[in-house]
């Protein structure tokens, strides 16, 4: 399974790809920052955040984006950017029929690192060892785009297994009515 991790944000929008599957080693294919200037127009950056995820999406071809749920923070601006982020990650990938899968920041950080309440050196020193790396990857952004696609890759397996349960019962729940 090959997982694009999108750490969104206005200014700097991290990206990573890995790859894998649950229970065996994870393997980077790349990482890096789609930057936008922060004097620019909105619409400008948006734009440049949509370039550079779709160049991501060409050159590695991701078969599902795991994009970090944006939940409320007190600054209301922030928290707009990188909703706006978000959404035109979600629509690169829509665009392209490429399942988008939603993690909140704690559910990565327990995934990764074992606690919901790690920081950013936690988790940039777990994605460091899961996935052989020599060093944390630079900026945050970057290594917690990377850790959202592990997230997505162990957790991936249950949640089908959920949902094709949750199918299967409303299936038979269904036909049990129209009988």
């Amino acid at each position: 399974m090959r997982v694009l991790g999108v750490d969104p944000g206005l200014t700097r929008c991290g990206v990573g790809v890995v790859e894998g599957v649950a229970g065996r080693p994870l393997t980077m294919i790349g990482v890096g920052v789609v930057r936008t200037p922060a004097d620019a127009e909105l619409a400008q950056r948006l734009l440049a955040v949509e370039t550079g995820i779709e160049r991501w999406l060409d050159e590695h071809r991701p078969e599902f984006v795991a994009v970090e749920r944006v939940f409320s923070q007190h600054n209301v601006r922030t928290v707009m950017g990188t909703a706006q982020a978000s959404a035109v990650a979600m629509l690169c990938a829509a665009r392209r029929g490429i399942p988008v899968a939603l993690h909140t920041p704690s559910e990565v950080k327990a995934a990764v690192t074992g606690s919901g309440r790690a920081d950013k050196a936690q988790v940039g020193a777990m994605v460091t060892r899961l996935l052989r790396l020599s060093a944390p990857p630079k900026p945050a952004d970057a290594a917690d785009a990377l850790a959202l696609a592990i997230c997505h890759i162990w957790r991936a397996p249950a949640q089908n297994r959920l949902q094709q349960a949750v199918a299967l019962h409303t299936a038979h729940a269904t036909k049990g009515r129209t009988a």
